[in-house]
């Protein structure tokens, strides 16, 4: 059977997997402009679908633009930093200077130090060996601190070509739909943005005469938590307003469950005021630690919910990780769900997270 390729991004048509590259319905084989259903989606309603790919057919797209003579804007979760972050792009990427955005940013409650947030996202994308230009915080979905971000990548693109990459999940394809429906040029240009042969995945839209953006798909991380749970429980864990926090006065050997996903045990300490920042749909529940494992698997997938069973029957078991928190105010982050804060320290803490998620410490950022 000969192999037809989609007209707008390049890539072989299929009609078995609408999660794939090149997914066509059967039905539209025979329109006189065959383009597959992301390229559809973007031409017609200006939505830029993800696409799932294997990890090295990512790697392999990522790594063509070190060929190029570009702008990266990198594009994180910030409340699953580490978990959606692309390990190695400084590598995959070349020389082109990178824009690093966190994207959520008005889910986060008012009280959050911006100045302490950017200063971290700097500090630890050095930590990961990525050096970046600079960090902005946005909201994709509402389109906070797109003025600012719009007036830095014209700046910096000096007329040159803009990729944007980051994982699934991290709201890439909504901060790239801002994009072309706050720029008038961007969005007349979309019906002649669709080039035949165009590189692997990649989606090319016009900046101007000589430039364009492109799309790149979300590269799937192992170790997020998106990949583990079913699309109710990920609304579930998922904020989708500012996050109320709730404040947990514990004494040591006493326990905290967020949800069936973790599971919080302060082995050691004195009395003190634990601060947990997670979506306000999320369930927590208090139980001695000398009961907490006879309570996890009595109630999990129950009281202990979401995870609802069907997320249970593939989420990894829980493993666990004990620290040390000095005398200082300290966040303990369990990527994809939220975070605790410690706010007098001197304390020994256990944290129970699904196998292959890692947990990180830093310094409090409210």
């Amino acid at each position: 059977m000969e192999i037809v390729h989609c007209e707008g991004c390049g890539v072989p048509l299929q009609s078995e997997d609408k999660r794939k590259a090149g997914f066509l319905p059967k039905s539209a084989w025979d329109n006189e402009q065959v383009i597959c259903q992301r390229c559809f989606r973007l031409k017609h309603y200006n939505e830029v679908q993800d696409v799932e790919y294997t990890d090295d057919d990512y790697l392999r797209m990522i790594h063509q633009i070190s060929d190029t003579n570009s702008l990266v804007v990198k594009i994180v979760d910030i409340f699953d930093f580490n978990g959606s972050f692309i390990s190695g792009l400084q590598r995959l990427t070349g020389n082109n200077p990178i824009i690093l955005i966190g994207n959520k940013v008005d889910l986060l409650p008012k009280s959050t130090n911006r100045n302490k947030l950017i200063h971290w996202m700097k500090k630890t994308a050095s930590d990961y060996g990525l050096k970046v230009q600079d960090v902005f915080l946005i909201s994709a979905a509402k389109g906070n601190g797109f003025e600012e971000v719009e007036q830095a990548i014209e700046e910096m693109r000096q007329e040159k070509d803009v990729y944007v990459v980051g994982c699934t999940n991290v709201g890439k394809s909504t901060f790239i739909n801002q994009l072309i429906n706050r720029s008038s040029g961007v969005t007349d240009a979309i019906t002649t943005s669709y080039f035949p042969g165009t590189t692997l995945g990649f989606i090319q839209i016009p900046l101007d005469d000589k430039s364009s953006l492109f799309d790149t798909p979300g590269v799937v991380n192992r170790s997020q938590m998106v990949h583990y749970v079913t699309d109710k429980d990920l609304k579930l864990i998922t904020p989708k307003k500012e996050i109320k926090p709730k404040v947990y006065q514990l004494q040591d050997k006493q326990t905290l469950f967020f949800g069936g996903f973790a599971r919080f045990d302060f082995e050691k300490g004195m009395k003190q005021s634990f601060v947990c920042y997670f979506s306000n749909q999320l369930m927590i529940h208090r139980t001695k630690l000398e009961q907490a494992d006879a309570f996890y698997e009595k109630h999990v997938g129950e009281l202990l919910q979401p995870p609802s069973k069907e997320t249970l029957e593939k989420l990894p078991a829980l493993t666990k990780q004990t620290v040390k928190i000095g005398h200082e105010k300290t966040d303990i982050v369990i990527p994809g769900l939220g975070w605790i804060t410690v706010p007098e320290g001197g304390v020994t803490i256990t944290i129970h997270v699904p196998k292959g998620i890692q947990i990180s410490i830093r310094s409090a950022l409210i």
